[in-house]
């Protein structure tokens, strides 16, 4: 039986590990995964979890991926022994149903020509046959704190590895996808990339660029039977948050008093957002294998219904007023409080995801 190949970026821990040991131990064997890293010597943690799911010899291997090294991305494209990948990289509630478009049988692959490709691995690869391939774009940074104290080095990072970084693994991935018109394209979506978040400036800006990346791409790429879906994730409990970035050398004396206030009431509602509303990265990952084994994938799948009443309340007043009325009175409680519709305080929580 051929295996659904997986290549998942951003696997040291948090949605990638889960989802990564997640595949590979799923009782239908029918996962090949390559989970990523940055950092190989990060690695230990996934490891562990695969070996107390019991993941079976060959269903994952390691690789290094750095999304900010198109040199690093072409290296770990060339390992995937398969020759490519079926699904590059979460029930849907509300999603938008993309138009039906079925998935064309995989194509047999042109014989390779003799510049570029090895002997012994054009061989290899004319001998296992076409296979496609899913990727799982995961890798991300944050940045929190006020605007002004951010450096112009720590705001171009995080475009370089959320935006950027995921166009590099994209342009490496989508040309053999295309041919084969066969593949699945899922990103790590965030409520940050759907609405804008106080003290999440830089980090919603590159979110909302991948949900104009992804949304452009899927209507493109509908006559090659290839499909992009984003899991839009709300606070989810995971080390991201942990390392979520203020910027080094951050001052906040220097910031006006009443910002400072804000800030400190934000986090405050945000922690205990986190600590009460804050899904498991297990619950993300289920999400994610609904994605994957949907016949009609959807543009994008919601991890939590928390989220929905904002984005409607968003949706429905073009002007924008009613929404940011409505994240200003929220995310700036120090009481528990409820948006419209009965909607809790998830959305005020910030990001939980890449």
């Amino acid at each position: 039986m051929d295996r659904t190949v997986v290549l998942i970026t951003g696997c040291s821990s948090g949605i990638g590990l889960h989802l990564a040991t997640r595949l590979a131990s799923d009782p239908s064997r029918s996962f090949k995964v390559y989970a990523t890293f940055r950092d190989l010597s990060t690695q230990g943690p996934l490891w562990e979890a695969a070996e107390s799911r019991g993941c079976p010899p060959g269903s994952l291997e390691t690789l290094q991926l750095d999304v900010q090294d198109a040199d690093s991305v072409a290296a770990a494209r060339a390992r995937v022994t398969e020759g490519c990948v079926d699904v590059l990289g979460e029930p849907p509630q509300n999603a938008c149903q993309s138009l039906p478009c079925p998935v064309s049988k995989p194509r047999c692959p042109e014989a390779q020509g003799a510049s570029g490709v090895p002997q012994g691995q054009r061989a290899v690869r004319e001998a296992r046959g076409d296979r496609p391939l899913l990727a799982v774009c995961n890798a991300g940074r944050g940045l929190l704190g006020p605007l002004e104290v951010h450096s112009a080095d720590a705001v171009g990072s995080v475009l370089d590895v959320n935006l950027v970084g995921t166009v590099r693994v994209l342009q490496a991935f989508l040309p053999d996808m295309k041919r084969r018109h066969s593949g699945r394209i899922l990103v790590t979506g965030s409520m940050g990339g759907l609405m804008g978040i106080p003290f999440n400036d830089v980090y919603c800006a590159s979110k909302f660029a991948i949900e104009g990346l992804c949304e452009s791409l899927a209507i493109q790429l509908l006559p090659f039977g290839v499909h992009v879906s984003l899991i839009e994730c709300g606070p989810v409990r995971t080390a991201f948050q942990e390392k979520f970035q203020m910027g080094r050398g951050v001052v906040l004396d220097n910031v006006d008093a009443q910002t400072r206030n804000l800030f400190s009431q934000y986090l405050r509602h945000s922690k205990q957002v986190f600590r009460e509303q804050g899904q498991d990265p297990e619950e993300v990952a289920e999400v994610f294998l609904t994605a994957m084994r949907d016949p009609r994938p959807a543009l994008r799948y919601f991890s939590s219904e928390g989220i929905l009443p904002l984005v409607r309340l968003r949706l429905s007043d073009p002007s924008g007023c009613s929404y940011v009325a409505a994240m200003h009175r929220i995310g700036f409680s120090d009481k528990p409080a409820h948006g419209p519709d009965g909607a809790g305080t998830e959305a005020g929580a910030g990001t939980g995801g890449p």
